[in-house]
């Protein structure tokens, strides 16, 4: 990755975004039958110069958790364990800070 990078955490315009995109992918019936009590934790947001975004979030919904990477102008559907969410967690840390 190129350049500096910005923790976009706070920027809260860019995390509704990046969850009603997600949001989208998620089929009702199948990942969700209510939307009450939706809930998003992101593990890290960053915005690289040169590259774009890169985040780990998972939602959480009345029949379960699940996990989306974004890189670059892409978003993801992850099959996650709740270990591996924290691990890649830390480890992006480890290596961006």
């Amino acid at each position: 990755m190129q350049g500096n990078k910005t923790n976009e955490i706070n920027n809260k315009e860019l995390k509704e975004t990046l969850a009603n995109t997600a949001l989208s992918i998620l089929i009702q019936g199948e990942h969700y039958d209510d939307l009450l009590g939706l809930t998003v934790e992101f593990g890290y947001l960053f915005d690289f110069e040169g590259h774009g975004i890169e985040a780990l979030f998972k939602i959480i919904t009345d029949k379960g958790i699940f996990y989306f990477a974004a890189q670059k102008d892409s978003l993801m559907k992850l099959d996650f364990s709740e270990e591996y969410f924290k691990a890649h967690t830390q480890t992006f840390f480890e290596i961006h800070g």
